[in-house]
């Protein structure tokens, strides 16, 4: 593995976050690690969408349920003063393996080249037997 890089990312709200980076996590779409100071946590609870604002059928759609996902915890972290950009960890559970190259694609779509924290735990289901993915995580709102 190629060591490890140290960047400052600096959001449009300027602030300011460390992202521990190396070769590998980066192709796969996180970091190895975020640095914060200061700021808010808002932790997120795990969040499925099986239907998108439209009360339309996302069942067996996985990017649809990403994206809507995605949009979710943006609404989430707005109500905390925040954006998707302040999240510095996530887990993410899918259920098919073959789900983690798309979701590396559509993670790096939303975060560009700061990624958060992030695990991918592959499970035989989610408790909505629609639900492909399920992600939950934090963020720190405001750090320095």
């Amino acid at each position: 593995m190629a060591a490890a890089t140290l960047f400052v990312g600096l959001s449009p709200t300027l602030q300011a976050q460390d992202f521990i980076k190396g070769e590998r996590p980066q192709q796969r779409g996180y970091s190895l690690a975020v640095i914060t100071e200061g700021g808010k946590t808002v932790w997120l609870a795990g969040q499925t969408a099986t239907a998108d604002d439209s009360g339309k059928s996302l069942a067996g759609d996985f990017e649809g349920q990403v994206r809507q996902i995605f949009k979710l915890l943006n609404a989430t972290l707005q109500k905390a003063g925040g954006k998707l950009s302040d999240m510095v960890q996530m887990t993410v559970f899918i259920t098919d393996v073959r789900y983690g190259d798309r979701l590396t694609e559509i993670r790096r779509e939303i975060f560009g080249d700061n990624f958060p924290g992030s695990a991918l735990i592959t499970i035989t289901a989610l408790a909505n037997p629609d639900a492909k993915i399920e992600i939950q995580g934090y963020a720190v709102i405001g750090s320095k």
